[in-house]
């Protein structure tokens, strides 16, 4: 049986399909290619990971080291954007991106406004960097996005630090909590709700139709990650969910633009 959403919240405003770092599986993650793949493949939502160089530039990066998705060595974090902006993001994929360079997220944003698609920006930060980590990200998009009918990006973190800071310079903005284990409920939903979010973010596994009703009760939508099974997706989507990021799974129809 669904567990349908009370009268009171209002309908999920973006896609159901959201496509994880850009193309997911497909592409290397987080560079422009990918997202430039993944609009060619139908998505209307991508995820990204955002960090900040050692200047302040927000760019996209997973990990806090260099070695797994470029050619460099060491914290993203010491390295200043003009250094990173050198990397090769793209042949450790395959020899058809070599070359690919790193992204950064106003890149990224203007690319979005461009194909009017919809963005969720998962804050990163090198450990250490949370608040300032959320507080440049949130005045870039601020800056940087149209806002007015156009729906503001969706702002996630596993930091609560993080969005704590996102609250304070830009309270606005949509914002969920991710959660990978939950031992509690001070792990996911009484943070969630302490910290204002319209939405948690969980590890797919952790969703059962209990928390999803404790969650509709609190006025939170409900999303997962990261879902490479149509029939586990489609389990969620009967279930109740929002949404899905996904490294594999192809948005189809009406589903694609949700809202």
């Amino acid at each position: 049986m669904s567990t349908q959403a009370p009268s009171s919240l209002s309908p999920w405003p973006y896609p159901r399909w959201i496509a994880h770092r850009g193309a997911g599986q497909r592409a290397p993650e987080n560079t422009l290619a990918a997202f430039r793949l993944g609009a060619q493949l139908g998505y209307r939502m991508f995820e990204c990971d955002a960090k900040l160089s050692a200047d302040g530039v927000a760019m996209l990066m997973h990990d806090a080291t260099l070695e797994r998705t470029t050619n460099g060595k060491g914290l993203a974090s010491a390295q200043s954007w003009g250094v990173l902006s050198q990397l090769d993001a793209g042949a450790w994929h395959s020899n058809f991106y070599a070359g690919e360079p790193p992204c950064t997220l106003i890149a990224l944003m203007q690319f979005c406004i461009e194909q009017e698609l919809d963005l969720n920006i998962e804050i990163k930060p090198t450990p250490g960097a949370d608040a300032l980590t959320a507080r440049t990200i949130g005045w870039l998009v601020l800056q940087c996005w149209p806002g007015g009918e156009r729906s503001w990006p969706f702002l996630t973190s596993f930091s609560t630090q993080a969005l704590k800071a996102l609250r304070v310079v830009a309270p606005q903005l949509p914002c969920g909590l991710l959660v990978d284990e939950i031992h509690s409920d001070a792990d996911w939903i009484e943070p969630a709700i302490a910290l204002g979010c319209q939405a948690l973010v969980l590890n797919a596994a952790l969703w059962t139709p209990q928390r999803l009703a404790v969650a509709r009760r609190a006025g939170l939508h409900a999303l997962c990650y990261t879902v490479n099974d149509a029939q586990q997706a489609q389990q969620l989507l009967d279930m109740g969910l929002d949404a899905i990021i996904t490294d594999t799974l192809l948005p189809q129809g009406n589903d694609a633009s949700g809202g």
